[in-house]
């Protein structure tokens, strides 16, 4: 198994030296830290990591603006927004910009470390709160004629995520596996990013 390269930019020492050594800790990864968005950025030029978890109020460059700059640079790179209180305002604002999903700090490491494992297997998580955000922006786009255009099943499976169902529940309502929700989920993430663009 290829050693998956993840990055943490983290302003807060402490928090960011504790999530590195368990990261350097669990098989399969190796970990870096960073206290600004221009550190990580200058690191980048020399080695690009597969995932970062991004700390939303960073000094300097805000997480959300660094987000946009990785993802304009390296398109590839995973970006997961890691925050202590779920702002779904700058929840949505990190998505829209490129991220692909956000956990809690507050999670465990274990859930963390599944959450690393998921976005890279193409999956991501989305709360219905940032589900009826990413519904009322697909809807001003239309709107203003600028809308990424969802399938008609992408669009059913956000309207149920908004509505609260969980995974399992949106897969028995649409007769569909839980692997088959999650593609769709994936999707509606590419579609916001590139809806972002367009705007």
């Amino acid at each position: 198994m290829n050693t998956l390269k993840v990055a943490i930019i983290e302003d807060q020492e402490e928090i960011q030296n504790g999530y590195v050594f368990l990261l350097n800790l669990s098989a399969g990864f190796s970990c870096t830290g960073y206290g600004t968005g221009e550190d990580a950025m200058e690191a980048f030029e020399k080695e690009i990591p597969n995932v970062v978890l991004m700390d939303i109020n960073l000094p300097g460059m805000s997480g959300i603006e660094c987000t946009r700059q990785i993802k304009s640079k390296y398109p590839d790179v995973l970006i997961m927004m890691f925050t202590v209180y779920e702002n779904n305002d700058q929840i949505f604002h990190a998505l829209a910009s490129g991220a692909s999903g956000y956990i809690l700090k507050q999670a465990s490491s274990s859930e963390l470390i599944d959450a690393i494992e998921e976005i890279c297997r193409g999956g991501s998580s989305m709360s219905s709160a940032i589900a009826r955000k990413v519904v009322h922006s697909f809807s001003s786009a239309a709107g203003n004629g600028k809308a990424t255009e969802l399938l008609p099943r992408e669009r059913e499976v956000l309207g149920l995520l908004a509505e609260g169902y969980r995974y399992k529940e949106i897969g028995d309502k649409l007769y569909i596996s839980i692997s088959t929700v999650r593609l769709h989920i994936q999707k509606i993430y590419h579609a916001l990013h590139g809806q972002n663009a367009v705007e």
